[in-house]
């Protein structure tokens, strides 16, 4: 069989995260913390919109693109939220899911050794999807001295006459850093003097908490041109199984996204895209009240950590944490196998998220109160030990 795969896929290491999930799922007692999944149910109108379009028969292929209807939706949300601007015919394209969005722009931009620059540690798929794409992953280390922040003098370090592209990707997973407009200033200016395109995935632009609301770098002066914007429905509206993301950017390239899109996919999951209307209309609310809910658990596992002695950057985006092990004399590997097989908790290593998350674990609080107490009393029970 060997010979009949392709040697750049399998030279791919699997998700670090899926890893210890799968490994946390075969065992009893298991309090696991390392899915970024929001512990609410999809709110009920939503629901409610599915059940009514699947009576009524609307179970069709939409246009590659998606509803008309959606899309029209996205570009008033996004313009009411982000101040930005987007023509729904030709500017914005559902997904399957925010990741399937990443895919198609690296594929549709990419040619054979093209550098694309991505920040580390960040979201898990960026560097395979530029792989898989021809590209060469360019990594950024981030660090906790800077909040995690992504520094204008760091991108100019790494730019080559190869540089493409930046994945820019705040809030950031795993770590919870944010980007303020004061931040974004003088990095959205290295961008432009070295004509980089922009790939910025904003799934947690809702998940902000902090007095000033989430800015996207699109928005700034001569920057939406040279931006593709990915956001979707999973983590704000929790409706991480209806798959369904979107992208909005300049209409070329957005053209040629639908077009992979339309041989590997045909257009994103129909009924999604139904409730997906309902979601942007009349559930602001409701995304408000679980962001406060999320904010309160913030505070909370921060505090838990800070007392039991873990150092630990103050997230300000997302729903995770992402506290230093380093203090413990343990790599993060070692401190999550020992944790999950002498406690039952599962975290995920840092390393999973590149090898400059070395020396952290991500903790995710996407889940209930009552679980988050249990698990920290393990965890402080472990650190204790050591």
């Amino acid at each position: 069989m060997k010979n009949y795969l392709n040697p750049v896929i399998c030279d791919i290491k699997p998700s670090g995260i899926r890893r210890f999930f799968d490994i946390a799922a075969e065992m009893d007692d298991v309090i696991s913390l390392g899915v970024g999944e929001p512990d609410f149910d999809t709110p009920w109108s939503i629901r409610e919109t599915a059940i009514y379009t699947l009576e009524q028969g609307k179970t069709v292929y939409t246009a590659n693109a998606g509803l008309k209807e959606l899309r029209q939706e996205i570009s008033k949300y996004v313009y009411r939220k982000y101040h930005l601007t987007y023509d729904p015919i030709h500017q914005i394209l559902v997904t399957v899911g925010g990741s399937e969005a990443i895919d198609l722009a690296l594929r549709a931009m990419i040619v054979p050794g093209d550098e694309v620059l991505i920040p580390e540690p960040s979201y898990v798929s960026y560097i395979p999807c530029v792989i898989m794409a021809g590209g060469v992953p360019v990594n950024i280390p981030l660090t906790s001295e800077n909040s995690f922040k992504l520094m204008a003098e760091d991108i100019e370090k790494h730019i080559t006459d190869k540089t493409k592209a930046i994945v820019f990707p705040f809030p950031n997973n795993p770590t919870g850093s944010i980007m303020t407009l004061e931040d974004l200033q003088p990095v959205a200016e290295v961008i432009r003097k070295h004509d980089l395109f922009v790939i910025s995935d904003e799934i947690y632009a809702e998940l902000s908490y902090g007095d000033k609301p989430h800015v996207s770098i699109a928005s700034l002066p001569d920057m939406a041109e040279r931006t593709l914007v990915i956001n979707g429905f999973s983590k704000a509206f929790s409706m991480t199984g209806w798959r369904l993301g979107y992208a909005m950017g300049p209409e070329e390239l957005v053209r040629q996204m639908i077009k992979i899109h339309q041989f590997a996919i045909m257009c994103a999951p129909t009924t999604s895209q139904y409730a997906a209307v309902e979601a942007l209309r009349n559930c602001d609310a409701k995304v408000d009240a679980m962001r406060r809910e999320y904010n309160r658990r913030r505070r909370y596992v921060l505090s838990r950590l800070q007392a039991m002695g873990l150092t630990c950057f103050e997230p300000e985006g997302a729903f995770y944490v992402f506290p230093s092990i380093q203090s413990l004399h343990m790599t993060s590997e070692e401190f999550c196998s020992s944790l999950l097989y002498d406690q039952k908790v599962a975290v995920v290593p840092g390393d999973a998220f590149g090898e400059h998350g070395e020396g952290f674990v991500r903790i995710s609080y996407a889940y209930s109160m009552e679980e988050l107490k249990t698990a920290l009393d393990r965890i402080e029970k472990f650190v204790q030990g050591l």
